[in-house]
């Protein structure tokens, strides 16, 4: 096939074919349906609290040790893994953490106690640390030069699945009991099957992965300004992901507290800006590839804060409509941020994609704990407020460097 024959020193035109080659959109698709599954199971796991705490007495302290005990797996590993497996490719070690994900997600269905569900996260993690490094560096690899293209349709995969998992964990574990959870099984042995085809068309393929990670860096910047443009970068995933937290937990409470809405009405509120922030993923890579990351991720982040400053003082209509513009417009960061930080680092593609999906977990849960904290000191609405000013860190963007290639 037309992949297997590019060599390192492959001109633009010479690269174009694969590109729009049938084979190498079914790789990308394929990665975002296994990323779509990863992300759905996942979420199966915080959607079942409530049914965990009154199945087996948990304290609240209980629940945060196994949020504690997922992040840690699924955040603090993902940067090793890929780092190791930009050096030393393991192709089978996709469908393997699939196989994690598996067994954990069938244990919580049969658990009989605390430290059996802990172990049940950790699996579940395990998988999710193994999964995005890799299936990011596939689908890189399967892009033909649309890296953003490739990122995002990979993101949206996963968007759509943490959507998904509660409302699938509605309707076929709550009424039914903590023993359907098993039925995620099925899901996941359908990933593993996905999973154990990526990894032989990358197998197939790594030849050209070789060839990728021998290339040099064409930016010009020193060792310095690289690891600084990396740590500006890192202010942005954390500014973006500590106000998605705020929405993602907390904007059905803020919207029955403000508004007195049901919380039927809320949960449709928040799916609108799930969708949005779905559409924005989406889109930002193939922009960003046509008129430069650096460019999206000034108009994501720092272009969002009047929308996210007005959101706290409008009524419930304008409320619907600036949640909706807020997560199509914030979503569009993440792929060209990821992407941005790959080509400042050319042949650690896993052990970025690593850092940044580990950044995105943490951030996420460390936000959600932290906001809820506040939330019960000083009200809903006073989270808001305060969230409404961290897009403003998008004013750093200012410090990244131009390149040739972003």
């Amino acid at each position: 096939m037309a992949l297997t024959n590019i060599q390192p020193s492959a001109t633009a035109a010479t690269a174009a074919p694969p590109q729009t080659s049938p084979l190498v959109m079914r790789i990308i698709g394929a990665c975002a349906l296994a990323h779509l599954i990863n992300d759905l199971i996942q979420s199966v796991l915080p959607s079942i609290y409530p049914m965990l705490k009154a199945n087996y007495g948990l304290s609240f302290t209980q629940i945060g040790l196994i949020t504690l005990t997922f992040q840690i797996t699924a955040s603090l590993l993902q940067p090793w893994v890929g780092f190791y497996t930009d050096r030393h490719p393991k192709p089978n070690l996709l469908p393997l953490g699939t196989i994690c994900t598996l067994v954990g997600i069938v244990m919580l269905a049969f658990v009989g106690s605390f430290p059996m569900i802990l172990l049940a996260s950790a699996l579940v993690g395990i998988g999710s640390s193994t999964f995005h490094p890799e299936t990011s560096r596939i689908a890189r690899l399967a892009s033909g030069g649309r890296y953003g293209l490739a990122q995002s349709t990979f993101q949206v995969g996963g968007n759509a699945g943490s959507a998904f998992g509660p409302l699938l964990a509605a309707a076929l574990i709550i009424p039914f009991g903590q023993g359907n959870v098993a039925l995620f099984g099925i899901f996941a042995l359908f990933a593993l099957g996905v999973t154990w085809g990526l990894s032989r068309w990358y197998k197939e393929h790594l030849n050209l992965f070789k060839a990728k990670k021998g290339g040099q860096a064409t930016h010009g910047l020193s060792r310095r300004r690289v690891t600084w443009a990396l740590v500006v970068l890192g202010l942005l995933v954390f500014s973006k992901y500590f106000y998605m937290a705020s929405f993602t937990s907390y904007f059905t409470f803020y919207l029955i507290e403000k508004f007195h809405l049901s919380v039927a009405s809320s949960q449709m509120h928040l799916f609108l800006f799930l969708g949005a922030v779905a559409a924005g993923t989406f889109f930002g890579g193939p922009i960003g590839d046509k008129i430069g990351r650096k460019a999206v991720i000034w108009f994501s982040i720092l272009g969002v804060a009047p929308f996210t400053l007005a959101l706290p003082y409008v009524d419930l209509f304008w409320t619907t409509v600036l949640s909706i513009v807020i997560g199509f417009i914030l979503a569009s960061a993440f792929s060209a941020i990821v992407v941005y930080a790959q080509e400042l680092v050319p042949g650690n593609v896993g052990m970025i994609a690593g850092v940044f999906f580990g950044l995105m977990f943490g951030f996420g849960g460390i936000g959600a704990a932290l906001l809820g904290h506040l939330a019960d000191i000083r009200g809903i609405e006073y989270v808001y407020g305060l969230c409404s000013f961290l897009p403003l860190f998008g004013i750093l963007t200012i410090l990244l460097p131009n390149t040739r290639k972003v």
